[in-house]
């Protein structure tokens, strides 16, 4: 008897998954043309969308996303997993000021608008020099559902947070956050005083937090927490036609080692955070640390990727 209910728990430990897997939706995201040549180890692009695709107007409102029309990248993030070593997290300000092929220069978001997963996929292989494994894309809905899904997601917060904008009024302490408090925590930039780079560190603690939440005893031996969580993030996101299970694993596996002691977490070298250019205000890649860096990652190695942790 307990033969069998081992095996009926290690069958719905795979079978879940196996089954979210075939739920999940897929996008064209391998750009066309000449592309970097691949490097060692596995390279993942993660992508926070500022869709709206599927809230109501009053879903909008309680969430605090507005109502802008259009689509752009509200997160991006580069997970590299090297042949041996620590893990990468790696945030992409999205106001980073870059050339976008076929559009000049504007900032990275903007991308996604001009031409989908596809161009955005090409303008971080270009400035970036690195060629990308996988893409996987989340909306606000989906980030949200994902958190209920595990019942929250307690953070520690240095400070009270007060942001209108984001529909937040968090004390200060440790808390659990719901899906709508955790989507106005990594959005919100105004009430924060270092705007979009704080909101990044921001963005990676709660990704991390999530990674390690879903990993717990208390979510794999809760089934319906299990179920709850594995069809909300099937549900959720996208990921690259070309994105095979293996890689699917093999990022899931790097966000639980990011999460612990085994990875690091850092954002590309600026050297500037306010510069003026013709789309406004914009953030600018330190020319020399931001190229050895991705020179590192090229050769497999993240050794030194330790000095730009932020």
């Amino acid at each position: 008897m307990l033969l069998i209910l081992l095996l009926l728990f290690v069958l719905w430990l795979v079978g879940v998954p196996a089954y979210a897997w075939t739920q999940i939706a897929r996008v064209d995201a391998a750009p066309s043309g000449q592309r970097p040549a691949d490097q060692p180890g596995k390279t993942f692009l993660l992508v926070g969308s500022d869709s709206r695709a599927g809230l109501s107007k009053a879903e909008q409102r309680r969430l605090g996303t507005g109502s802008t029309g259009g689509q752009r990248t509200d997160t991006i993030m580069l997970v590299y997993v090297p042949p041996g070593g620590k893990s990468a997290l790696i945030s992409i300000p999205r106001d980073s000021y870059v050339d976008i092929p076929r559009h000049s220069k504007n900032k990275i978001n903007a991308a996604y608008a001009f031409g989908g997963p596809e161009l955005l996929v090409q303008t971080v292989e270009q400035n970036t020099g690195l060629r990308l494994d996988g893409y996987m894309e989340i909306g606000f809905g989906g980030f949200v559902n994902i958190i209920d899904a595990l019942d929250g997601i307690r953070m520690c917060l240095p400070n009270a947070i007060k942001d209108q904008d984001s529909h937040l009024d968090l004390r200060k302490g440790c808390q659990t956050l719901s899906g709508t408090e955790a989507l106005g925590y990594v959005r919100m930039r105004k009430a924060d005083p270092r705007g979009d780079l704080g909101r990044v560190e921001r963005q990676r603690e709660m990704l991390a937090a999530v990674a390690k939440k879903a990993a717990s005893p208390a979510t794999v031996l809760n089934p319906v927490r299990y179920w709850n969580f594995c069809m909300a993030t099937a549900e959720a996101i996208k990921l690259g036609r070309d994105t095979s299970l293996p890689e699917a694993l093999l990022l899931a596996l790097a966000m639980k080692q990011v999460s612990g002691d085994n990875g690091l977490t850092l954002t590309v070298p600026l050297s500037t955070t306010g510069a003026s250019t013709p789309v406004g205000s914009a953030v600018l890649w330190d020319p020399n640390k931001s190229k050895a860096m991705f020179s590192d990652i090229a050769r497999g190695d993240t050794s030194g990727l330790a000095k730009y942790a932020k």
